[in-house]
């Protein structure tokens, strides 16, 4: 029964990936206690274990030769720090003046991107660990050659790194898979909510949920796509790549299927009230969102994914309920019917190549991926490219620059706190300004208090552990234990984390001190360094989210206007065609959305003086996800067989030009004068449609009445947005 129940428990996906995540780690603490313990060595296990921590805090998801050409890099960083945090030691001055350039210039090579931003985070980190290996605590001074263990460490668990990235080379992939299609199945049931034809709920409430979780699709999706991108070589692809470059651009597909719109959802709900069809796409929709849970869970388990037939049932009766509104034309109805009609066959023609998509992922039916299967490449590739990222942020209105002075600033703060109360642990004080100092207000303050309350209940467990377990072998394990449980918890429950991490320096110590002796320390330097963080985040150079709205709303348009031009540029031309150019402007479209939504969303909790534009930003939020929305079903449509007819054209320059204009007034912070009336009454052209033409003009006429017609709100919320 135990083993029925074992076996059942690791074929939980979640639970697969928790070991998976974790299995490096716990190999190389084993590793390192088990030979501290078997040589006597005891002393040197707490360097190797913050070696072996800070290894792993920069490790970056890669082929095992990128990951081997990363290790290497950041031995030599590691390296460079802790010489010269030894050759300043004994001379305070010098070794604030290190630790102060070491945040500052390292914060500046982060912004070369996410793998050396994690590598810079990393090194800072592990120049104060050397200072805390070299601080005796009370007890016999340090050999300073003992702290090359740390470098020893974190070339450990490099071999380590590196040899389960060779022999795993699909595992990152799977589990970045397995999140994409959590955050698309998620997606496609906040979808669903949009269509319940009930009257009187908050549509504008369920818009905007649907917008900030549209920023959680499409980190899911960056983040796959760099994890394919390291592996993806030219010529052929192993079965299990060629697999899981179909599963993402199946999810790319899906995603801009989903984030489409084919009319306003309240003319949808008076015209079929008393129908069932909308229902009926809720129910598509929820159902398929299941479905991408469920495959999300059979790419963690790697088991066979078979999907239920309710799905297809579903689609089928739609269509059925669709075919049979269209039965019952009445030659009397109004425009608005029509219309509405008209939005109800696009929506389910897209509803039916979204199940024609998934299922594609169950038949493995790779023919079905685009000709061009390139993915960008946002690497840096020459010292021009790297200076000039790097010369881009050489100016104080530099987020990335403001955190360097900062960051820079708090740790000479931290350090002269330490110097002036002469506390020996002051150490922890740089190390809590580190890990709680964020480039972002919001970020900062919850770290803040995740900190603080992690490290009162690390230490009241911590104490406990060290009255009812005082035998050094079982702290030995308990030590593992805690450091195993940071990793896994530190990036989804950070108050955990830290509480794992605090018990893990308390039995650390206790093995070569007393335990005991840390406890008040800990608290204290965990306070001092957190308040020393909030002020400096608060006070010192901060950068507020909220004034950045209206340049991130201009960024979001012209990016929204180049996705446009390049759907447009396929009617009538390719059809529909994923090349890796139409995939770039897909994907720009939907970073700047989210980039707009994320900074929205941390303005929230920015103080009121600096966030008096949030409901602006709100409403405008709302508008701009809306014609995100209008120009996805317009790339979900595309046909080469029909080019679109000269009043579509003069449509989509008129729409253009309008985006282009909103973005650049959102830019000057100027507010848009209203248009002249003629202008105004090309944004609302009606653009009637004759009985005999294809349907898919009237599908791009409609989509593009839908979004000329947001226009005028659209501008009257940029220009709140830039009053306020």
């Amino acid at each position: 029964m135990i083993k029925s129940l074992g076996w059942q428990l690791w074929r939980q996906g979640r639970i697969r990936e928790t070991f998976s995540s974790s299995v490096r780690t716990t190999v190389a603490l084993v590793g390192v206690m088990l030979w501290c313990l078997a040589t006597d060595q005891v002393r040197l296990a707490i360097p190797l274990l913050l070696g072996v921590i800070a290894s792993a805090l920069a490790e970056t998801d890669d082929h095992w030769r990128g990951r081997l050409a990363t290790q290497c890099l950041t031995l030599l960083c590691f390296a460079a720090v802790i010489l010269a945090v030894e050759a300043s030691f004994d001379r305070p001055v010098a070794l604030a003046a290190v630790l102060a350039i070491a945040a500052f210039t390292l914060t500046l090579l982060g912004a070369l991107g996410d793998r050396y931003r994690t590598i810079a985070a990393a090194t800072l980190i592990m120049s104060i660990y050397t200072a805390l290996a070299l601080q005796p605590h009370g007890g016999p001074p340090v050999e300073q050659s003992q702290v090359m263990q740390l470098l020893v460490g974190a070339a450990w668990y490099g071999v380590i790194s590196v040899a389960w990235a060779a022999a795993f080379p699909m595992l990152a992939v799977e589990l970045n898979l397995a999140r994409l299609y959590d955050a698309l199945g998620r997606y496609l049931e906040l979808k669903a909510r949009m269509f319940l034809p009930v009257r009187g709920i908050d549509l504008e409430q369920r818009r905007l949920d649907l917008a900030l979780h549209n920023g959680r699709v499409v980190e899911a999706l960056n983040a796959t796509k760099e994890s394919l991108f390291s592996r993806h070589r030219p010529g052929a692809h192993p079965e299990w790549l060629r697999a899981a470059l179909h599963q993402f651009f199946v999810a790319q597909d899906v995603h801009e299927r989903a984030s489409s719109s084919h009319e306003n959802y309240d003319l949808l709900v008076e015209s079929f009230f008393h129908s069932d069809v909308l229902y009926r796409c809720e129910r598509v929709l929820e159902l398929m969102g299941r479905d991408c849970l469920s495959l999300a869970e059979a790419i963690r388990t790697r088991a066979p994914w078979s999907r239920k037939r309710a799905t297809e049932r579903a689609v089928e009766d739609l269509l059925a309920a669709v075919d049979h509104v269209d039965a019952t034309n009445d030659q009397g109805e109004g425009a608005t019917l029509l219309r509405a009609r008209r939005a109800l066959r696009a929506l389910a023609a897209n509803l039916r190549a979204m199940n024609e998509e998934i299922a594609g992922v169950r038949d493995k039916a790779f023919d079905r991926m685009p000709a061009d299967t390139a993915l960008q490449d946002s690497s840096l590739r020459s010292a021009s490219q790297v200076a000039a990222r790097l010369k881009a942020h050489l100016t104080l209105s530099s987020p990335v620059m403001r955190h360097a002075v900062r960051l820079s600033l708090s740790l000479l703060a931290g350090f002269a706190l330490m110097s002036a109360t002469g506390d020996s642990y002051g150490f922890w004080i740089l190390l809590t300004i580190v890990f709680v100092c964020q480039p972002q207000y919001a970020a900062t303050v919850v770290r803040l208090v995740e900190r603080v309350g992690g490290t009162v209940l690390g230490l009241v467990i911590g104490w406990a552990l060290l009255e009812l377990f005082p035998a050094p072998l079982l702290q030995a394990l308990f030590v593992v234990l805690a450091a195993v449980a940071f990793f896994l918890l530190r990036t989804r429950r950070y108050a955990l984390a830290t509480a794992a991490i605090t018990i893990f320096v308390m039995l650390s110590f206790n093995q070569v001190g007393d335990g005991y002796g840390l406890i008040v320390p800990r608290l204290l330097d965990t306070l001092a360094g957190s308040v020393i963080a909030g002020l400096a985040v608060w006070r010192v150079l901060p950068s507020w989210n909220a004034p950045k709205l209206p340049q991130l709303a201009a960024a979001s348009l012209r990016a929204q206007a180049g996705y446009f031009l390049a759907i447009m540029g396929q009617y009538g031309v390719v059809g529909k065609e994923d090349d890796l150019a139409y995939r770039i402007a897909r994907r720009n479209a939907h970073n700047a959305d989210a980039a707009y939504s994320g900074a929205l969303n941390a303005a929230f909790a920015e103080p009121e003086r600096v966030s008096r534009n949030v409901p602006a930003g709100i409403r405008f939020l709302v508008l701009s996800h809306t014609l995100l929305n209008y120009l996805s079903a317009l790339g979900a449509h595309r046909n080469a067989e029909h080019v679109p007819l000269a009043d579509a054209v003069a449509a989509a320059d008129c729409l253009v030009a309008a985006l282009e204009g909103l973005a650049a007034a959102l830019d000057a912070t100027e507010p848009l004068a209203k248009p002249a009336g003629d202008t105004l009454a090309n944004e609302n052209c009606a653009m009637a449609s004759s009985p005999d033409e294809a349907e898919i003009h009237r599908v791009l006429r409609g989509q593009l009445s839908l979004a000329l017609g947001l226009l005028p709100e659209l501008r009257a919320a940029a220009n709140r947005l830039i009053a306020e």
